[in-house]
């Protein structure tokens, strides 16, 4: 058995989300547990959100645990989606007993402090008054927010060089140490990677495309990256950013 952990799916209505539906069906159902640490979605406006039926009723369809925390994406998942998916809302900064090893689950982007921008915004957004007036409006007033915000981000992107979107030794050290943990995990950056210093891991997960799909498999014997379209098995390396 073993314990699955994704990340940064990032589906949309507007590509093949074949690739999730496989999983779902078949290798998540045989899990221990699912973790979805942020970002399943492209977007999501709501739990008045029409879209991403089939993948609404796959999650519902497994008997197994899923947990999902919210992303930078999707961070209106509410008690509606909760309800009709029988996934449970984690908090980002969630401590697991994983096969007896406590470990930190994030999303991953309260890391990257050095995008003094994102941070603001993150801010912003994750305040309640701000959503319940966002949530207010008609649907269609929020796709069109949600696009100006997307384009903007994503020019803004461009734009960086990768050392800002990526996340700081400091803001890593200073949670690990905060909880008292000497294993992360964590998405966000699109950067899936093992990092380790002494006794200290940090498994980076990775955003999935049509060519790629990187998923954290764990047991009681050990933890593997794995890319299950290219079986592809990233291993441990030696870093001094946790």
């Amino acid at each position: 058995m073993e314990t699955l952990f994704i990340a940064d799916l990032h589906l949309s209505s507007d590509k093949s989300n074949d690739l999730a539906l496989k999983f779902l069906s078949e290798r998540a159902k045989k899990a221990d547990a699912l973790y979805i640490l942020g970002d399943l979605f492209e977007t999501w406006l709501g739990d008045d959100e029409p879209n991403y039926q089939e993948i609404l009723t796959s999650l519902y369809n497994l008997t197994i645990p899923v947990f999902i925390m919210h992303g930078n994406r999707d961070f209106l998942l509410g008690k509606k989606f909760s309800a009709i998916t029988g996934c449970q809302l984690i908090p980002d900064h969630y401590i697991i007993d994983l096969y007896g090893i406590p470990t930190l689950l994030m999303h991953g982007d309260t890391l990257c402090t050095l995008d003094i921008d994102y941070q603001a915004f993150r801010k912003q957004v994750r305040d309640p008054n701000w959503q319940k007036f966002f949530l207010s409006q008609p649907l269609e007033v929020r796709r069109k927010l949600a696009k100006q915000a997307r384009d903007s981000s994503q020019l803004k992107v461009k734009n960086n060089i990768p050392k800002i979107m990526d996340v700081t030794p400091d803001a890593v050290n200073q949670v690990l140490l905060k909880y008292n943990v000497n294993q992360l995990i964590h998405g966000h950056t699109h950067l899936p990677k093992v990092h380790k210093e002494g006794d200290r891991t940090r498994w980076v997960l990775g955003n999935w495309t049509n060519n790629s799909a990187v998923v954290l498999s764990c047991n009681s014997e050990q933890c593997q990256l794995i890319d299950i379209v290219n079986n592809i098995v990233a291993s441990p390396e030696q870093s001094s950013v946790v």
